[in-house]
């Protein structure tokens, strides 16, 4: 679905569209694709809500856990149903929480709320199997809302941005450009091409040149109800993560690799890096849908 009006500016230096929504409810779980998601000042509505963590608060990724890859969540009648192989369903109703809880991500300590001893069990066991003995017993909790987790002011240039369990900002920006460019790269080295869940973003932007995403700052989003304004603001450093295959959650070499032979940043002390990493300005309560203009200026470090 795509809005009619209104267009870009096409004074803007770059146009481009939205090509791809995703939501990843459960953090480093599986997304899902969305044809329009609500806009919020912390990213998409519902990204990166809830998060698995070991007995201590701490949480816990593909890094840490393949697995994870392979829990695939769904929105329905009001519910986070997940599903993985092997498991019954798990539902998860939108409002539920049972007991509140202190969790770490990264360097952040905040207040959250435990999801309860039947969904703490549905991952531990579906976990277990590859876990070290510290994460054998997991437990899901969901972000407080009434909590402020900031982005580094570093990169914000000390505005006020959110986000809720992402790594560390609001939204993460690629392109199909990029991934284009990526598996031009992986088949000339005799390697299987790769998609877009390698690399867990939540706006892929259509119609640019391969890492166009890399070289804009602010960018405005035209929704029928007005204009989202959001901005790159940091590079997005990738660990093995991007090695995980999401439909086997086996884990080879060749993406990073790749990256290996162009993508060392000098902005990261040359950390390989594919997508930014984006705040929110202004639009939130607007729908953004897949299809939708986009328009950007460059920015110039």
């Amino acid at each position: 679905m795509t809005d009619s009006l209104p267009q870009a500016d096409a004074s803007a230096d770059l146009l481009a569209r939205i090509a791809e929504l995703w939501v990843y409810p459960v953090k480093s779980c599986a997304g899902v694709a969305m044809p329009e998601a609500e806009l919020t000042p912390t990213g998409l509505a519902w990204d990166r809500a809830w998060m698995v963590v070991d007995e201590t608060g701490g949480f816990v990724t593909q890094r840490e856990l393949p697995r994870m890859a392979l829990i695939q969540p769904a929105f329905r009648l009001g519910q986070l149903v997940l599903r993985a192989p092997g498991m019954l369903a798990l539902h998860l109703s939108l409002e539920a929480a049972e007991f509140p809880r202190r969790v770490r991500v990264w360097d952040d300590e905040v207040d959250a709320w435990d999801m309860g001893d039947v969904a703490a069990q549905w991952f531990s066991d579906f976990l277990a199997p590859e876990a070290p003995p510290a994460l054998k017993k997991l437990r899901l909790v969901r972000f407080d809302p009434e909590v402020q987790r900031r982005c580094s002011e570093k990169w914000t240039g000390g505005r006020a941005a959110f986000a809720q369990f992402a790594d560390g900002f609001s939204v993460l920006v690629t392109s199909t450009a990029s991934v284009a460019e990526l598996n031009r790269r992986l088949g000339a080295a005799g390697e299987a091409a790769v998609d877009q869940r390698r690399f867990r973003a939540n706006i892929v932007l259509a119609d640019v040149e391969p890492h166009d995403e890399d070289r804009i700052g602010a960018w405005r989003v035209h929704t029928a109800d007005g204009v989202a304004a959001l901005e790159n603001v940091k590079p997005c450093s990738r660990c093995p993560i991007p090695n995980i295959d999401p439909d086997t959650a086996q884990s080879y070499p060749a993406v990073n690799d790749a990256l290996q032979a162009y993508r060392q940043d000098r902005r990261l002390g040359g950390a390989l890096t594919f997508g930014m990493n984006a705040i929110v300005l202004e639009g939130d309560g607007l729908v953004l849908r897949v299809g939708q203009a986009v328009s950007a200026d460059w920015a110039f470090d």
